[in-house]
């Protein structure tokens, strides 16, 4: 292969001098051959095999490792055949070459796949919020635990609201939204999810949902819109799931030590304050700035919040406790009464007969 300041003079001997490619030929030293293939682009063609390299070694296993390869688009993500374990399966069949061989082939065949892309979205304000869930380990009372987080993200200013819960209850995700809203101070038009059980009852065809008939009415009190993702698509919700992985390192890191759910969402409360000087890659203002332009979009909160708990009926057994969720609650033995009903929050439990009522910490 010639070099580009060859093809240069040849090209620049044909078109200015006016020599014939016979003439260039002779006096540079080239093959005619060589001297039409310059003349036909001033760059270099890509260099391509006219057969491919034998493979005497890895050869008779290539079908193997295609198959295995086939199968990886079959098996959970986080549970599919890496190029070592594809090493080990052929090896079992009598394969005697490098791991980087089979590595190089792979890497190969995966590039011949079409990449998944997707398109940046743009969020007018007050139009648009995520919410996700994830997990969290903390010092509580003097033990390590995993909480519960809830995230609730806006769009278009990227802020975020976190708090922690002992169990990811329908009463605790509408708890997460009641504290966010107050948080944003205002509700944003449309909220996306994944096909979370505490708003889900059942996935339809296509975009349709069969909402939980609680949830349908704590949406109705707030009057926002809901969209949830197509399954296995959190990447339609990119933006929260990013903010769970960021958030969970720069909140909870190192462990926080808390001795109640109260100090530990005090804390995750200032760490979201302090979030709001922080001015994401690729924007013109802080976290916070771009919060005070979109709040005025918000919809505003109903002058009472929605009460997040569930209620039922109980029956008092003979040793004055109600039982809810296999857990047992005492109750007094002036308000034992046979007939009682029981509200369940996020973090207490309220027993009721008429107007009085028994707080007791809830049990997990």
């Amino acid at each position: 292969m010639i070099q580009v300041e060859d093809r240069e003079q040849i090209r620049r001997a044909y078109f200015v001098e006016g020599k014939s490619v016979r003439q260039i030929a002779r006096e540079l030293g080239h093959s005619r051959v060589t001297v039409r293939q310059a003349l036909e682009a001033a760059e270099p063609s890509e260099y391509t095999l006219s057969v491919p390299r034998s493979a005497p070694i890895l050869g008779p296993y290539k079908a193997s490792l295609d198959r295995l390869l086939e199968e990886n688009q079959h098996l959970p993500r986080k549970q599919r055949y890496t190029s070592h374990k594809m090493y080990k399966c052929i090896c079992a069949e009598g394969y005697t070459g490098s791991e980087s061989t089979v590595r190089g082939y792979v890497g190969q065949r995966r590039g011949d796949k079409k990449r998944a892309v997707y398109l940046p979205l743009e969020f007018d304000p007050g139009t648009d919020a995520q919410v996700d869930w994830g997990e969290g380990e903390v010092i509580l009372a003097g033990e390590q635990v995993t909480v519960q987080l809830f995230f609730m993200r806006l769009c278009y200013s990227r802020r975020v609201f976190v708090m922690a819960f002992p169990a990811q209850k329908q009463e605790a995700f509408f708890a997460g939204h009641v504290q966010a809203f107050q948080f944003f101070q205002g509700i944003p038009a449309r909220i996306t999810y994944d096909n979370l059980k505490a708003a889900v009852l059942r996935v339809l065809q296509g975009h349709n949902r069969q909402e939980q008939q609680a949830f349908i009415v704590f949406r109705s009190h707030y009057l926002f819109e809901s969209n949830f993702c197509t399954p296995g698509e959190g990447h339609e919700k990119g933006g929260v799931e990013h903010s769970v992985g960021f958030d969970r390192r720069n909140f909870l890191v190192p462990l926080p030590n808390v001795a109640s759910f109260d100090e530990l969402n005090a804390h995750l409360l200032s760490c979201c304050l302090a979030d709001d000087q922080r001015q994401v890659t690729g924007q013109p203002t802080t976290m916070g700035e771009a919060w005070k332009v979109e709040q005025p979009h918000l919809r505003p909160r109903p002058m009472k919040d929605f009460e997040c708990c569930v209620t039922d009926l109980v029956s008092l057994n003979p040793y004055s406790q109600v039982v809810y969720a296999t857990n047992r609650y005492s109750v007094p033995t002036d308000q034992a009464y046979r007939e009682l009903m029981i509200k369940v929050y996020p973090f207490h439990v309220d027993v009721l007969h008429g107007e009085s009522a028994v707080k007791v910490k809830r049990q997990f």
